[in-house]
């Protein structure tokens, strides 16, 4: 009983931290200690502290933010750097003070500047200015980065960030207006292949080029970066550029995305692409050769992770009805 961990995963109900735990489940010595928000507030810092004080974690996973596409984060603002900074303080002090030595935070690729060098290297961090449509939410991911680090300058934690490229899969959101491009897609040309629709318009002339990973990819990558050695770990990295791009290395024009979401899910008619809406980035792509120098590669293809998010989405679509 001495060897097992006790491994708290903060945001256990979204898509990453679901996904970590249904890996973390299937490994030997590992306890999990998991927490609605109803039984734990992390934008409250004395619950927070409380819980830590009191629960002897070994290791913390920390997937729970506030997340949303470009109307909500232009939206509210506010809310999306308040909270996501809140809740990083929270547990990554919480953390700190109780003795915790193992923290993985979970960023985003939004932390790099919008005219990026593409292939997006970890070494971007900081060069340049955001993406206006999601700084808020950006610049709290940027905090997260720099507090790990900053514990394990000051104090000798071993507290590491991935950064993961555009995720989808199990547990992704598929509301009809909020969703992320492969959700999106995959409700759209669903519906379109019930109702025998001829043609499905996609926005945009399909040229941009996009990277997508499966989030059972995500959460693989996750757990093997927490659990590297501190020595290769930190060979591979710097003090105060420690965190790590999470990704496939390999992109798609959203075109070639859309005829295989259409593929997937069945579609026979026409697609249309609408050149008059925007495109958006040309390219987005992120520099994974710091991790696969760590050891890791992603292992599930575009096709493959689109078919089992379509099956999935299949077998909970009741969830997803307005």
């Amino acid at each position: 009983m001495d060897n097992i961990k006790r491994i708290f995963v903060a945001g256990h109900r979204g898509m990453v931290g679901s996904a970590i735990v249904r890996q973390l489940e299937s490994l030997p010595g590992v306890e999990l200690v998991l927490r609605t928000r109803s039984e734990l507030d992390l934008l409250n810092q004395q619950a927070v502290t409380e819980f830590f004080a009191t629960e002897n974690i070994d290791q913390v996973y920390l997937a729970a933010a506030k997340v949303g596409g470009i109307v909500a984060n232009s939206t509210y603002p506010a809310e999306f750097i308040y909270q996501n900074m809140i809740m990083q303080c929270n547990i990554i002090h919480g953390a700190h003070s109780a003795g915790v030595q193992d923290l993985l935070f979970l960023g985003s690729s939004c932390i790099y500047p919008k005219l990026a060098e593409q292939p997006m290297d970890e070494s971007a961090l900081l060069t340049g200015t955001l993406e206006e449509t999601n700084e808020p939410y950006a610049i709290a991911k940027i905090a997260g980065i720099k507090l790990c680090e900053s514990y394990n300058r000051q104090y000798g934690r071993n507290y590491r960030s991935v950064m993961p490229t555009n995720l989808y899969g199990e547990n992704d959101n598929f509301h009809p207006e909020n969703s992320h491009v492969i959700p999106a897609l995959l409700r759209r040309f669903h519906e379109a292949k019930l109702n025998d629709a001829p043609e499905v318009v996609a926005w945009g002339s399909g040229k941009p080029m996009r990277e997508f990973l499966h989030v059972n990819d995500m959460a693989a990558a996750s757990i093997y970066v927490m659990n590297l050695e501190q020595s290769i770990y930190e060979a591979n990295t710097q003090p105060m550029l420690s965190h790590i791009n999470v990704g496939t290395g390999v992109d798609c024009t959203i075109r070639e995305l859309v005829e295989t979401v259409a593929k997937v899910v069945g579609f026979k008619g026409d697609i249309v692409f609408d050149s008059s809406k925007p495109d958006g980035t040309p390219r987005k792509l992120m520099n994974v050769s710091r991790l696969k120098d760590l050891g890791w590669e992603y292992s599930i293809s575009l096709e493959a992770g689109l078919t089992d998010t379509y099956q999935w989405f299949l077998a909970n679509q009741d969830n997803f009805r307005k």
